[in-house]
């Protein structure tokens, strides 16, 4: 019969209109515009096109947008003076640094600048703390966006099997969080778990975050299961370029009940819930009512 297919563009497009609405009432009602300043430094060139998008889709959804772009050589002082000038700026609700950062600039430094409560990212040692601890916080957008979709196809999440394959900060360790959060039974699986396959066939949830092409066939799905690929890999296959994820797609989809392709799953939701989260930062700002849905 074949999964479902989770649609992550449609449901994106879905989210950043319900983003778009909230940010006309907040300016209809409150007179309050949303804001987000993203920083690049240096010259990467899948940096430079992430960053044009998020600026698209921010200024799309009605917000206002800054864009600081810093030569590579930009010393790690000067980096943070801008941050210190951006958390001091009231009209700057979110602040996102693109990562990957030159060598000689301490990316966890300047991470732990930010303003917790404009750290749209999630990353900040705060937001990991009090998302550890199941308290109000910013939600990394990768996984917020899983939880999202995981909702919409499931409903009640309570006491289901999830199993997150990779542990890294940006994704499997908030994953995972977020799932025990909504009362799941959590493992995290990683590349030196004893029967990888084992596990992976217990999971009710299986999320796929480690960055290895097709690691995990459709015989170590249970049947049934839900499904979230957050890998992106590229790989060269009959002499062209072709993304696939850490599931091998075309044999877990004869087992699956639901699952994200790639592309067009997951991706296209982290951008869509920067501009949620984004949004209940200016709204915690300023003390005004979150709009339902959009946070964790």
């Amino acid at each position: 019969m074949g999964a479902r297919i989770i649609d992550g563009k449609a449901f994106a497009g879905q989210l950043r209109g319900r983003v778009a609405a909230a940010v006309k009432r907040l300016q209809a009602e409150h007179g309050v515009t949303p804001g987000l300043a993203v920083v690049l430094v240096g010259e990467d060139p899948a940096s430079q096109v992430y960053v044009r998008n998020k600026g698209i889709q921010t200024r799309e959804a009605g917000m206002n947008s800054w864009e600081h772009k810093l030569p590579a050589a930009t010393s790690e002082a000067d980096l943070l003076a801008l941050i210190t000038r951006l958390n001091a700026d009231p009209a700057v609700h979110g602040i996102l640094v693109q990562l990957p950062l030159p060598t000689h600039v301490n990316a966890e430094a300047v991470l732990n600048a930010i303003d917790p409560a404009k750290d749209v990212d999630g990353f900040h040692i705060l937001n990991v703390g009090l998302l550890g601890t199941g308290q109000k916080s910013m939600v990394p957008c990768t996984p917020l966006g899983c939880l999202m979709m995981l909702r919409e196809q499931l409903g009640e999440l309570s006491g289901l099997n999830a199993v997150v394959v990779g542990r890294s900060n940006i994704v499997g360790k908030p994953m995972a969080q977020l799932l025990l959060n909504e009362s799941c039974t959590v493992t995290i699986a990683h590349s030196r778990t004893r029967d990888l396959a084992g596990v992976c066939r217990r999971a009710d949830i299986l999320v796929a975050a480690v960055g290895r092409p097709r690691m995990i066939p459709g015989n170590w799905i249970k049947p049934g299961a839900t499904v979230i690929d957050v890998g992106i890999n590229r790989i060269e296959e009959g002499g062209r370029n072709r993304l696939v994820g850490d599931v091998d797609f075309d044999s877990a989809v004869q087992v699956a009940g639901a699952i994200t392709p790639v592309p067009g799953g997951v991706g296209p939701m982290t951008i869509a819930c920067l501009l949620a989260n984004t949004l209940t930062a200016c709204c915690r700002a300023g003390g005004l009512p979150e709009p339902e849905g959009l946070a964790a």
